[in-house]
């Protein structure tokens, strides 16, 4: 997906904000500021979101020389999802349509964002998840993506925010964990999931565990690794979680399944639904099922 003009106050916004949480001299907040706005006046809007976003942090995170700036973020929402997840189990477990149920608890979790919501704190990420508990589901709309994974001998399971990947274990659950590899950042970006986060949760212990080689907020196939490269182009099927994955995947040939809840007007338009919609997007076939 490309960058969309209405993209940029998005930028600003993030970007602005962490220079202010890690750079207390205005003056050097101000010079950041100034830097960032002449990188975004440069960049190729052609490139996805989270790519134009790498250089803003990378230089952020250069000046403040803070690598991870939001790892007690990260681990406070790795604790919330953890505290959840007994009853949420117990949710998928009793229901008449674990799989289902399993896919939207999934994408429920995709509501742990901090690149949209900015001060999410326990209490918002518990009734954020307990609200989705009371979507409604077509089974229709998940069949597609259960015979898919019924037909793969190798799947990449693309993660994206911490917290997030706990409920990502509930529909890993429901899988031949055998044909799973969970991929999470090489780097920190924002809130995604990184190695220690994997680690953290018991989703090592779980299924394979790799991590693509990019600090992306999203999955930019040229800035991966090349042993990430060989996995994904060997992967019969590709799980993709959260909009980050969608922008820089979309106009990617590859049998890929996008799960995520719609909770930006940009993505909202590209996809052509409503935000804060959930939704299974299939990208071999191009057609959109709405959850």
């Amino acid at each position: 997906m490309k960058t969309y003009t209405d993209c940029i106050p998005c930028f600003l916004r993030q970007a602005t904000r962490m220079v202010k949480a890690q750079i207390d001299d205005e003056q050097l907040c101000e010079t950041v500021l100034r830097r960032i706005l002449t990188i975004l006046a440069d960049l190729d809007y052609k490139l996805s979101p989270p790519e134009i976003g790498k250089p803003l942090y990378d230089l952020i995170k250069e000046v403040s020389g803070i690598n991870d700036p939001f790892r007690k973020e990260r681990r406070e929402q790795n604790q919330v999802a953890l505290g959840l997840l007994p009853r949420m189990r117990n949710i998928v477990e009793q229901s008449h349509d674990p799989w289902s149920e399993a896919v939207k608890l999934a994408i429920a979790g995709n509501a742990i964002d901090l690149g949209i919501r900015s001060n999410m704190n326990r209490e918002d990420i518990e009734r954020s998840i307990i609200e989705m508990l009371d979507y409604n589901m077509n089974t229709e709309d998940t069949d597609e993506l259960r015979k898919a994974v019924e037909k793969a001998d190798s799947i990449l399971y693309l993660g994206d925010n911490a917290g997030e990947i706990v409920f990502d274990m509930l529909l890993i659950e429901q899988m031949p964990k055998e044909k799973i590899c969970f991929v999470v950042r090489g780097a920190p970006a924002l809130n995604d999931v990184i190695m220690e986060d994997a680690e953290y949760v018991g989703l090592t212990r779980l299924v394979e565990v790799i991590d693509n080689g990019s600090g992306i907020t999203g999955t930019s196939i040229p800035d991966c690794s090349r042993s990430f490269q060989q996995r994904f182009n060997q992967a019969d099927l590709i799980i993709a979680k959260g909009q980050g994955n969608y922008e820089t995947l979309s106009d990617v040939e590859k049998n890929t399944f996008f799960l995520l809840k719609v909770k930006c007007p940009v993505i909202a338009m590209d996809i052509g639904i409503e935000i804060e919609k959930m939704v299974v997007i299939n990208r071999r076939l191009h057609r959109l099922h709405r959850l």
